[in-house]
């Protein structure tokens, strides 16, 4: 079993040391270094931040719905705060290039099969079945479900 299967954090360490010897002009032999398992690591770290601002635009998309769903429930302003909030978050992690990358309308369709039949014993009310706002909108200040 290889260091980087035994305990990655151990690998990591190891490799990030190396690396830094590396651009220190300090390592003299580089065949330490675990390329193909480095590349790997540095394209997980993308989809790392991609799938979190997904993860995070998900739950913002779940929160508005909520409180279009229950406008009148007593939650509904907290589902709207938590809205502003994750969309905030996911606004900080944002990276132009994941414009090309987010499929909206999946998002929305996880953030709709998500929603609960019933809240408080009441059903929802009518819902938009696709999304109705733009990603752009979204990772905005006023976004919500009436655009």
């Amino acid at each position: 079993m290889s260091e980087y299967d035994a305990d990655i954090l151990v690998w990591s360490e190891h490799q990030a040391a190396l690396l830094r010897r590396r651009a220190e002009g300090t390592l003299i032999n580089d065949t330490e270094l675990d390329w193909l398992n480095i590349a790997e690591e540095i394209e997980d770290v993308g989809s790392n931040r991609l799938h979190a601002v997904e993860s995070l635009l998900i739950q913002a998309l779940r929160h508005m719905l909520k409180a279009e769903a229950w406008p009148d429930s007593r939650d509904a302003p907290v589902w709207r705060a938590d809205a502003i909030d994750f969309r905030r978050q996911a606004r900080r992690r944002f990276v132009p290039s994941m414009l090309r990358k987010i499929d909206l309308d999946d998002l929305y369709a996880d953030a709709l099969a998500a929603l609960p039949a019933a809240m408080d014993g009441q059903p929802p009310l009518a819902v938009p079945e696709t999304c109705p706002v733009t990603l752009e909108a979204l990772l905005g200040d006023a976004a919500d479900l009436n655009g």
